[in-house]
């Protein structure tokens, strides 16, 4: 994995004192796509901006791996989303309770590491967080009330889905149970559209889908500069990290949001052990090879919070966080530490 080439002074002040207030770093540098060879594309997609930039000499050959990047996104939308009533996904959540479903090869696949990263952090990724996830509605600023929030607690736990990769199906070992990907498909579907480029022949390129980017290569003898917003201040920036062939994800409170009555923060990124929101952590950024581990570990640490979650980090070789706690304090994996120094 090419982690990070240099680090900014400002992240290594930040490794060493973890200031209160979280420095701002410049911007990163204008987009590659106003070099010649660089072309970009974006679209509204699995409810985010997806966007994919590459270099390529031929300008067909370039707009048609663009083309394929789209259309993989596309393809994962139709399977996996839980709104489309025809994806693979709602036809799971409608029937595993009564009999086992059969799953296609890749949604197989996809369950089974879901599995290993619910064991892995001890629960804290669960995909059967939906039975509580569904109760909640960010655009009408509303959550579940305790009595409503219970049963559906009770459907969480990843042990009661019961994946049989031997025959190819699903079932849920209780009624009331869900399962969502919304917190692991990003970081397949950018993974999937780096494959495609690599089997193109395209050597240097960025896809993103929200907080998920997988680079590939470099940006032709520089690196890609990737910015780690601050989770309290629109347009502001805690880190631009200079990277290249690595994964990158980021989770944070202000994504999908409210803030209630009280003044506590409903945010979608939920305790799998409780159905609410997570407390103690602002934003995780996770770096590794591939966008499944990123996206996943990106979740579970920001559930396990910063002492436990950096616990977990520095027990995964080729693995990095950067986190911004509860009082927007920095902390850093071993990795990053090491490389600050």
């Amino acid at each position: 994995m090419g982690l990070l080439s240099a680090l900014p002074a400002a992240w290594r002040r930040s490794a060493r004192s973890a200031p209160a207030t979280p420095p701002t770093v410049a911007p990163a540098p204008a987009s590659p796509s106003d070099e010649p060879g660089w072309v970009k594309a974006e679209q509204a997609i699995m409810g985010t901006a997806i966007s994919a930039e590459l270099w390529c000499e031929d300008p067909d050959q370039a707009q048609a791996a663009l083309a394929a990047v789209m259309a993989e996104m596309h393809r994962i939308d139709a399977a996996m989303s839980p709104h489309k009533p025809a994806s693979e996904l709602s036809r799971i959540n409608r029937e595993a309770a009564e009999h086992a479903v059969p799953l296609s090869e890749e949604m197989a696949g996809l369950i089974a590491r879901a599995l290993r990263f619910s064991e892995l952090s001890s629960g804290a990724f669960d995909i059967s967080y939906a039975s509580a996830g569904q109760l909640y509605d960010y655009r009408a600023g509303t959550a579940p009330s305790d009595a409503a929030l219970a049963p559906a607690r009770e459907a969480i736990g990843h042990r009661g889905l019961l994946l049989d990769r031997a025959n190819g199906t699903l079932r849920f070992a209780r009624p009331g149970m869900r399962i969502d990907l919304g917190g692991f498909a990003k970081g397949h579907a950018v993974d999937n559209a780096i494959a495609l480029l690599k089997a193109r022949g395209i050597r240097h390129a960025m896809v993103a889908a929200g907080g998920d980017s997988h680079l590939l290569g470099d940006r032709r003898g520089r690196p890609w500069m990737v910015a780690v917003r601050d989770p309290r201040q629109a347009g502001a920036n805690i880190a631009v990290l200079p990277l290249q062939d690595v994964a990158i994800s980021t989770s944070g409170d202000y994504e999908r949001f409210f803030i209630a009555g009280d003044g506590r923060r409903h945010h979608h990124l939920l305790d799998p052990r409780t159905g609410r929101s997570a407390e103690g952590v602002q934003s995780v950024t996770i770096l590794a090879d591939d966008g499944l581990t990123t996206e996943a570990l990106s979740k579970a640490v920001f559930v396990l919070g910063a002492a436990a979650g950096l616990k977990l980090i520095d027990t995964l070789p080729g693995v990095d966080a950067v986190i911004v706690d509860g009082n927007g304090q920095l902390h850093f994996s071993g990795g990053l530490r090491q490389a600050g120094h």
